[in-house]
């Protein structure tokens, strides 16, 4: 994974590698962001809406299990929504930074596989994750999540700099 933004002049095989590629960026930005706070921020709400990054990193990851793996790929979960709990983003006590990372890394390089592999114009099977609407393509899905990993970095953006803040100079 790379913290820098892909090239618009470098050319790229496809356009599933392009969304490839900045997908890739985006998870490599939010897990560097992360990884640059010091450890006791990762635990700590700076939000009135009460999440932690680490909570928003687990959360990415259940984003993309949820828009890959139960919807478009149509695979069965027992709890898709595993980063919930008493309607907020969830991490438990025991679950290490270590694993929560390494759960997103996994889970980006499982996405990676299914983009590189597929027609952006396919359409995963109707199921559950799409409450009886019609299936998005697999460009669809890929926008979304490039947007959620977008709007997330920026939080941590935010989340750095009241952290800072705070620290003394």
């Amino acid at each position: 994974m790379t913290t820098s933004p892909p090239s618009p002049t470098q050319p790229m095989e496809s356009r599933n590698a392009v969304l490839a590629a900045y997908l890739d960026y985006f998870r490599a930005t939010v897990l560097a962001k992360a990884a640059q706070l010091p450890p006791d921020e990762l635990r700590r709400s700076r939000l009135a809406s009460g999440w932690t990054p680490l909570e928003l990193l687990k959360h990415l990851r259940w984003v993309e299990l949820r828009w890959i793996e139960w919807g478009f790929e149509g695979r069965t979960f027992e709890d898709p929504w595993g980063d919930w709990r008493d309607e907020r983003w969830h991490v438990d006590p025991d679950e290490s930074v270590a694993e929560v990372v390494a759960a997103l890394r996994a889970q980006g390089e499982h996405t990676r596989e299914v983009i590189l592999a597929a027609d952006l114009a396919q359409v995963g099977p109707p199921g559950p994750r799409w409450e009886n609407a019609e299936p998005p393509t697999l460009e669809r899905v890929l926008l979304h999540l490039l947007q959620e990993y977008a709007r997330h970095a920026g939080h941590l953006d935010i989340v750095a700099e009241l952290a800072a803040a705070d620290r003394p100079a």
